[in-house]
């Protein structure tokens, strides 16, 4: 990756492990979240116990353990915050809601609609929703989407469906 590129993470629900890593990971400025959204923090673990020779078994905790260091030096680096502190943090599962991860330093800001938008402002205006033959979205010409190419059946009652016109 080169030094200059920026890259924008946004965090629209639950990031937990390696997905609040790389929300983390985005240029510093360019790292967001939804309000409602949440950060989970934890150390890898093992989800079934080893089998094998003890030297086998050895051999996947110190690969463990190095990863899991690898990440509490990452967290540290993106966060400002001290692998002391990262690893008392994740000595369990580490919850953050968005704006706790903005103190944290995971992420720089949280997006909120603009003021024009807010319902507390006043009523956010969704369009005229009509009948069957007029569907408008914010006070547009429906375009596109479902109903956009409906057939009217004929006098007979049967549907004059022919399916979709495919141009050559």
């Amino acid at each position: 990756c080169k030094k200059d590129m920026e890259i924008s993470t946004l965090n629209l629900g639950l990031c937990t492990g390696m997905g609040a890593l790389l929300a983390g990971a985005g240029t510093k400025g360019k790292r967001a979240a939804m309000p409602n959204s949440r950060f989970l923090l934890h150390r890898t673990g093992m989800d079934q116990p080893f089998q094998g020779q003890a030297s086998d078994i050895g051999l996947e905790v110190a690969n463990m353990k190095k990863m899991n260091d690898r990440v509490e030096m990452e967290l540290a680096k993106m966060t400002g915050q001290t692998i002391a502190r990262i690893q008392q943090d994740m000595k369990r599962d580490f919850y953050l809601s968005s704006d706790e991860a903005v103190q944290y330093g995971l992420i720089d800001k949280v997006l909120l609609p603009s003021p024009s938008k807010r319902t507390a402002q006043g009523t956010v205006d969704l369009g005229a929703f009509g009948g069957e033959n007029e569907q408008r979205y914010q006070n547009k010409e429906n375009t596109g989407g479902w109903g956009a190419q409906q057939t009217e059946k004929k006098k007979d009652g049967k549907d004059d469906y022919e399916g979709p016109k495919i141009s050559h």
